[in-house]
């Protein structure tokens, strides 16, 4: 079993794990090992980029005269990982051709994803093992070749029997990569509700958009956004990036990538956060929802009464009721596009283009920003250039 460690994120004890690219290199050692000592192990132990050292427990052994193939199971720790308890396969064997001796050939199989976009780590074609992890495997078969004293080239090929449907409940269909899942990890270890792995996806998945053509694009929090994009406003959803709670992070991801400009969409229970510059609306980083909506109906000429009322509401649902039966809510969402405005082009600079749509559910379009429909129309343009 792993030496998998405990970290504290809001105040909750969790356990670690370790990614893709650590299974897919100790299972590549595990197999190397075996092939070059004729020997069956249980075990291997793996130190990862971090510098932790693993402990993993080695399955599926198949000991053949030329080859040897062996898998090793992910633990995502307490990360709500969809790839967690999967099993990533190595099969070692040598090279014939002398031109390959003491080199490392990864081939990928079955259940790893393809590159079909640019803006990936690797060209389009090649599979989706990332460049640590194709690192984290060489080394890591090189070192038991060194061992051994062994000076020949090995093929190396890693496969995910599951990969293909797995693959469908990740970003990769939404990256270009198609057929199966990616090898991933730059510290070997998988740090539970991490935000930096989410961040970094969103970064990449706008990357893709970027070198794709796609210089401008619309931005959505998730599956609410997305839903509003295409069945009423008529747009592409797969001309966006869902940014989570991210909105701060996703404008700094824009510029520096060079976009020339986005368009947020999203829901009044994320989006009027905006409106006072929270650019993480988690309602864990700040709520000030009903405060925001408040101080925007007390300029509207909204009687005391009525911030009384707004200020003990619970969901922008029931506010926006009061909004409308006080007769005012056209007059607060107006100032409230333009304190989101103000505080977008802020975050964003000069150098890029950027706007917003805000809407709920029963009401539709509640506000757009000055520059919202030029924005649509310069996405739509380039969608169909693409």
């Amino acid at each position: 079993m792993a030496n998998t460690s405990i970290v504290w994120k809001n105040q909750t004890k969790l356990r670690t794990g370790y990614t893709t690219g650590s299974c897919a290199a100790a299972a590549a050692k595990a197999a190397t090992h075996m092939l070059v000592s004729g020997e069956v192990v249980g075990e291997v132990s793996l130190v990862t980029p971090a510098g932790i050292r693993l402990y993993l427990e080695v399955e599926d052994i198949v000991k053949e005269n030329n080859y040897v193939s062996c898998a090793i199971r992910k633990d995502s720790g307490d990360d709500p990982d969809v790839t967690n308890g999967i099993l990533v396969y190595a099969r070692v064997t040598f090279a014939q051709d002398d031109v390959v001796k003491s080199k490392v050939i990864l081939e990928a199989g079955e259940g790893i994803g393809r590159v079909t976009q640019k803006g990936l780590e690797q060209s389009i074609g090649d599979p989706a093992i990332n460049l640590v992890p194709r690192r984290m495997i060489r080394e890591a078969v090189e070192e038991e070749l060194q061992k051994a004293g062994i000076d020949r080239g090995v093929r190396v090929m890693i496969w995910v029997p599951d990969g293909a449907e797995i693959a469908k409940k990740t970003f990769n269909p939404k990256l270009g990569i198609e057929g199966g899942i990616s090898i991933l990890g730059t510290t070997g270890i998988v740090e539970p509700m991490s935000e930096k792995a989410l961040t970094d996806t969103i970064f990449v998945e706008m990357k893709v958009r970027r070198e794709n053509g796609m210089d401008y694009c619309y931005v959505v929090p998730g599956n609410y956004g997305s839903d509003f994009l295409h069945d009423t406003l008529g747009y592409q959803e797969d001309a966006a990036v869902k940014c989570s709670n991210y909105v701060g992070e996703v404008i700094d991801d824009a510029v520096r990538l060079q976009m020339k400009g986005i368009l947020l969409v999203g829901h009044i229970g994320k989006f009027i956060k905006l409106a006072a510059g929270i650019m993480n609306t988690h309602s864990r980083q700040a709520d000030g929802r009903m405060e925001i909506l408040a101080a925007h109906a007390a300029m509207a000429g909204g009687s005391r009464e009525l911030i009384r009322q707004l200020m003990e509401c619970i969901t922008t649902t029931a506010a926006l009721e009061l909004l409308e039966k006080e007769g005012i809510l056209k007059e607060v969402m107006s100032t409230v596009m333009i304190k989101i405005e103000e505080h977008l082009k802020h975050r964003a600079g000069d150098g890029l283009e950027i706007g917003a749509v805000m809407f709920s559910k029963e009401m539709g379009i509640l506000g757009k920003t000055s520059d919202a429909d030029r924005l649509a129309q310069k996405i739509q343009s380039r969608k169909k250039n693409v």
